[in-house]
């Protein structure tokens, strides 16, 4: 099991007063608050009626009962997991987590003890569903730490499904554990050998008592008066000191998120004089398009925007989908438009305040609050919610009633381009029903790309085109159902290829130069040639090929043709992408010629089955590259 991610203090508290969430020991009203144990990093956040109305959706189908039964403030905290995934909080506790699972495509609902006890207990488990009772002598067992054993079993709802999500109950229908049935439920009923429930969280019988509902987001805005006061007054004296510090014409980066429009609130408490940056990527929603020229409207601000179009649909082709590792559309569709917006229209470049928050990643935790975009040389941004939750954004907009991208309410919970590598399965399939038109376009154009790559459509339906490397647990998924994930390489003699750069904006710092050659390449061909050696020292894996060239290049190639480069400046990545380049192409492509063997001064190279073999002894020279017939003739 991985680590917890810590980027921050755990901040969601609960008023048993107003039962409602705080972020802090103290409620507004004078009530100490009680702490809630979450899952790190703890970006916590209201859950829309869309949400809560998919959590009683998914409880009816696997149980035949809703978990959240009237008007109360439910609170979400995304939980660490192969895809979406967000533990449920009422009334100061966790009643459970609903997370997507992508081996079977669909939501599922994991209970914890109290949200089972909100649906069982007091009710007759012959009205639910997925149910399991067990012996009086089994009890102690289960309330050890043991799996329910089948034997164990007195009764169970015979339409149990193996890997169901199931409850645990006493003889008295008290619920004593909740987890995954492993077999089902009229082998329960046989109680012959094996486990039939691995439990996943188990608890002395105990009654509960539910608080009263009828809260609302006004009282939990009006309980968090006094924690969202301080925070507003550390970002307007950060804005105030940023803008008067810096010479430059001040702007707002607005993206049609949330962050971005409470620091543009935020902005417009402290300061008459800025302007909005939009750069419309060409692959938003329709709707956030609106939403930055409504709140443009809003703010009577002018909108510095500026589209790129078609620049993505234009572009992969050539470059194949973008991934989790090679995201070549930051660069054609947003770095270069916002370079673009900034040359335009602010000759000495700008400041720019935008909505970056250190609970949304790793690397944003370790940002500067203030910093000189690398690639945009001309703009300085600054981040005054670095140290803001999810919630103080949202409370904070609640409170002024500030008109948000209205995606949010459809099940969005993170607003960018609707195609982002980085968008989870759920959120891809969710697209399906609210934007059907683009959500086919994408999916055309991820068939015909498998199609040409010798991949299945059940490659682009578990959304593994989102990286060129698995994760292990999505390799495990891959392999259980039989996708293949290594594309076929092309016996075409020519082989185009594409190449972009720029400053990595979604990692830490550096520049990664990404292209893609127009079909799958041999790798196997790539490490019995050794061609890589000329540029640096590589490693073969399955499916991708990583190379080190001293110690700030590396470079990776792909089975499926995408190549990607990074350095410390964009010449350097280009070049080592150049040489990349081709080296690949001598290995695919070689002749036999032999030219290469007499540049060799370390007699590093031999001919082998009629083509050129580079061995141990080369030192990276580099120079074989350059007298090769194909690099001169076929690149």
């Amino acid at each position: 099991m991985s680590k917890p991610l810590y980027l921050g203090e755990l901040l969601l508290y609960w008023c048993p007063s107003c039962n409602v969430p705080v972020l802090g020991k103290e409620c507004s009203c004078g009530e100490n608050t009680k702490h809630v144990t979450i899952t790190p990093p703890g970006d916590i956040r209201p859950a829309f009626q869309y949400e809560i109305d998919l959590i009683n959706s998914v409880a009816q189908k696997q149980f035949n009962a809703p978990l959240i039964t009237d008007d109360r403030v439910v609170v979400l905290n995304k939980s660490p997991y192969d895809d979406r995934m967000d533990e449920i909080i009422v009334d100061g506790e966790v009643l459970g987590n609903i997370r997507f699972e992508i081996e079977r495509l669909r939501w599922t609902l994991l209970l914890r003890i109290n949200g089972a006890r909100r649906i069982f207990d007091g009710n007759d488990r012959n009205s639910l569903k997925s149910w399991v009772v067990i012996d009086p002598g089994a009890e102690k067992f289960i309330l050890g730490g043991a799996s329910v054993l089948a034997p164990g079993v007195s009764d169970a709802d015979p339409d149990i499904a193996e890997w169901d999500e199931v409850v645990v109950l006493n003889d008295d229908g008290e619920v004593l554990a909740a987890g995954r049935a492993r077999m089902d439920g009229s082998r329960m009923l046989e109680r012959g050998k094996g486990v039939a429930v691995k439990v996943r969280f188990k608890e002395s019988p105990a009654d509960i008592t539910v608080p009263e509902g009828g809260q609302t987001w006004d009282m939990t805005v009006e309980a968090n008066e006094n924690y969202l006061m301080d925070f507003v007054e550390r970002s307007h004296k950060f804005i105030n000191n940023v803008s008067s510090s810096i010479d430059r014409p001040v702007t707002v980066s607005y993206s049609g998120g949330k962050d971005s429009l409470a620091v543009l609130h935020l902005v417009s408490e402290c300061l008459d004089d800025y302007e909005l940056l939009f750069a419309d990527t060409g692959i938003e929603f329709p709707e956030t398009v609106q939403n930055a020229i409504d709140v443009a409207e809003y703010y009577d601000k002018p909108l510095r925007s500026i589209s790129a179009g078609e620049a993505f649909w234009n572009s992969v082709d050539n470059f194949g989908p973008p991934s989790v590792e090679v995201r070549w559309c930051c660069k054609v569709c947003k770095l270069g438009p916002i370079t673009q917006i900034i040359d335009d229209n602010y000759e000495n470049g700008c400041l720019t305040f935008i909505g970056q928050r250190k609970y949304e990643s790793d690397t944003r935790a370790k940002s500067e609050s203030v910093w000189k975009n690398p690639w945009v040389g001309n703009q300085v941004a600054a981040a005054p919610i670095q140290n803001w939750t999810a919630m103080h954004v949202w409370l904070y907009i609640f409170k002024h009633d500030l008109p948000y991208n209205p995606m949010y309410e459809e099940g969005f919970d993170r607003i960018g381009c609707w195609l982002c590598p980085s968008s989870s399965v759920a959120d891809l399939i969710r697209l399906k029903e609210t934007h059907p038109e683009m959500e086919k376009r994408l999916n055309d154009c991820l068939l015909s790309y498998a199609e040409r790559m010798g991949l299945s459509e059940e490659w682009v339906r578990h959304g593994f085109w989102r990286w060129k490397k698995l994760p292990p647990q999505l390799r495990e998924i891959a392999k259980k159902k039989g996708i293949n994930l290594i594309p076929k390489c092309s016996d075409s003699g020519k082989l185009n290829f594409s190449v972009t750069s720029g400053y990595r904006p979604c990692k830490q710092g550096g520049i990664s130069a990404e292209g893609s050659f127009d079909a799958a390449i041999d790798l196997e061909k790539l490490e019995n040639t050794g061609m890589l050696k000329a540029v640096g020292k590589p490693a073969y894996m399955e499916g991708v090929i990583s190379l080190l060239q001293g110690e700030e290049n590396r470079a990776q190639i792909f089975a499926s043709g995408t190549v990607t480069a990074r350095s410390d400046t964009d010449k350097k990545a280009r070049s080592l992408m150049r040489k990349v380049e081709f080296s690949v192409r001598r290995a695919l492509l070689c002749s036999g010629c032999g030219v290469c063997i007499g540049k060799c001064s370390d007699n590093g190279i031999r001919m082998k089955k009629g083509v050129a073999v580079i061995g141990n002894k080369c030192t990276h020279c580099g120079r074989c590259i350059e007298v090769c017939p194909v690099i001169k003739f076929n690149s």
